[in-house]
């Protein structure tokens, strides 16, 4: 497992990676900038940590990936 991998700029996936991680960045962002409701903290969180999971799968996908993509 190399993780030069990860950099394939021309693989969807890994725009997608770069995205989810950047919205993740964001929502982590609003959490800590804004006072939220309580069912806003909850949906902000839930959002943020699935865009952290989603982005993290992904580069795992593309460090793992053997080409066939």
């Amino acid at each position: 497992m190399k993780l030069s991998r990860l950099f394939q700029p021309r693989n969807p996936l890994f725009w997608l990676m770069l995205v989810f991680n950047l919205l993740s960045s964001v929502l982590a962002w609003a959490l800590r900038s804004y006072p939220l409701s309580s069912v806003g903290l909850v949906v902000i969180t839930s959002l943020a940590l699935a865009n952290a999971f989603m982005g993290m799968w992904l580069a795992w996908r593309l460090i793992r990936d053997d080409g066939e993509t």
